[in-house]
């Protein structure tokens, strides 16, 4: 029988065998060279982190097969950085690359956008009606930002008149920038929030709040500030021992916080949010800095389409119905998703696109060779939990929440400088080298 390998596995040997050899050991049950002369078409749609590591990868395998990327944007972002650029750390042209760099040369690139997944006629069509027929499908879609949701919104005026958000871009990252300085020197009323629907890094807006209350410190606003976190959830964050470590903090640094408290409509001109909280109560109140964290989902292709969870807790979301072991469709087995866009309990971090990649294609291959799958994904993610200019905590775990650390020297229960540098200096390599598919 087929050895079925888990990321454990993985983890505890990446740094001997790094992205290739692991993936070779995943696949040496079936035959490679066999591989090499099939002549399928495999559909990549997405050219975020998660589509382009796979399409490198496929390509050096798949020599007599066709490789496709569908996806128009040519600028590469590379999103766990805006967080140091909306707080000041970074320039934005750090978080700034291009797709052409690297995508392989031997992948067909369509420049068009995915407008409906039809799964049972194993066919794409983009955004300029082309239909795109394929033999195996990895959905790489990402999330979808429903800035909309909040009544009143205009992501334009992110970064004026007090209003910032981290996620929209990394223009509007740089302009957030220039509201939460403004807010460090001067103080007044601050909000950050984090929504009811699963999110893109949920680590993200606690590392913003963190660094504005350093940027206070560091500016003279801290004792003008009265800072304020409302959480349309019933915490911080999904582990219960780092959960209640950021709620002491924030109450040593004389923070309100709330649950069940959604933010659902914003005045930008007059400064004004509103909110309902845990009794279904409309309530406003003014600010002078409002951080938005907006409701995320699948993008409506993968919404609409029979690829979506129909029913479950990801249905909301029209998450992709992916099994959360394996990473392939429920029901599609020649489908497969990686990254944000996937309807797992947890994972929608470039460290679980990191480990997944490999998963995905190990299995996407064997199902190409008509075996049986090798590879079993644990939900591994990190969170570089960024507490101060300087201090980190490397939060590591699995869809249980049990710790999965991969650095024996570092303590997770620990700020220190040595996670600092990982996050600030050591991860954009790596992150590169796993687009490269190197690692």
């Amino acid at each position: 029988m087929t050895k079925l390998y888990k990321t454990s596995d993985i983890t505890r040997r990446k740094f001997l065998l790094g992205g290739a050899a692991t993936l070779a050991a995943m696949t040496t049950s079936f035959n490679a060279q066999a591989l090499k002369n099939t002549p399928v078409h495999v559909v990549i749609a997405g050219s975020g982190s998660a589509g382009i590591s796979i399409a490198n990868r496929l390509a050096r395998v798949l020599k007599k097969g066709r490789v496709t990327v569908i996806d128009r944007k040519e600028t590469h972002y590379y999103w766990p950085g805006l967080t140091l650029v909306a707080t000041g750390a970074w320039p934005k042209s750090k978080v700034l690359g291009q797709n052409a760099d690297y995508l392989p040369s031997n992948v067909d690139w369509i420049k068009e956008m995915v407008a409906e997944f039809d799964p049972d006629n194993k066919q794409v069509v983009t955004d300029t009606g082309r239909a795109v027929n394929y033999d195996y499908l990895v959905v790489a879609t990402g999330v979808e930002y429903n800035y909309h949701a909040i009544e009143g919104l205009d992501t334009d005026a992110i970064g004026h008149n007090g209003l910032a958000s981290v996620y929209h871009s990394p223009d509007a990252a740089e302009r957030s920038w220039d509201a939460i300085k403004k807010y460090s020197e001067q103080g007044g009323n601050g909000f950050f929030t984090l929504p009811s629907t699963p999110i893109r890094c949920a680590g993200a807006p606690l590392k913003m709040t963190f660094l504005t209350l350093d940027r206070l410190q560091q500016n003279g606003g801290f004792a003008k500030a009265k800072m304020n976190f409302y959480s349309a959830t019933n915490n911080l964050f999904g582990l219960p021992w780092f959960n209640q470590f950021i709620l002491d903090r924030y109450h040593d640094a004389g923070m309100t916080v709330k649950f069940r408290t959604e933010l659902k409509a914003v005045d930008t001109d007059k400064r004004i949010a509103t909110f309902v909280d845990a009794d279904g109560e409309r309530f406003e109140t003014d600010y002078d800095l409002l951080h938005i964290v907006p409701p995320m989902r699948a993008s409506a292709p993968v919404r609409n389409s029979k690829l979506a969870w129909r029913e479950g807790n990801m249905a909301s979301g029209g998450w992709l119905a992916v099994d959360k072991e394996t990473l392939q469709h429920i029901n599609y087995p020649e489908v497969f998703g990686c990254g944000d866009v996937n309807g797992t309990p947890r994972g929608k971090t470039a460290a679980t696109v990191k480990m997944s990649v490999p998963i995905v294609v190990a299995n996407l291959l064997a199902t190409i060779a008509g075996q049986e799958l090798p590879a079993s994904f644990n939900g591994y993610t990190s969170c570089p939990l960024l507490t101060k200019f300087g201090a980190a905590m490397l939060i590591e775990f699995d869809y249980n929440g049990d710790l999965t650390p991969t650095y024996p020297f570092i303590d997770p229960h620990k700020e220190s400088w040595l996670a600092w540098v990982m996050k600030e200096q050591l991860l954009k390599p790596t992150y590169l080298q796993m687009l490269k598919g190197n690692v």
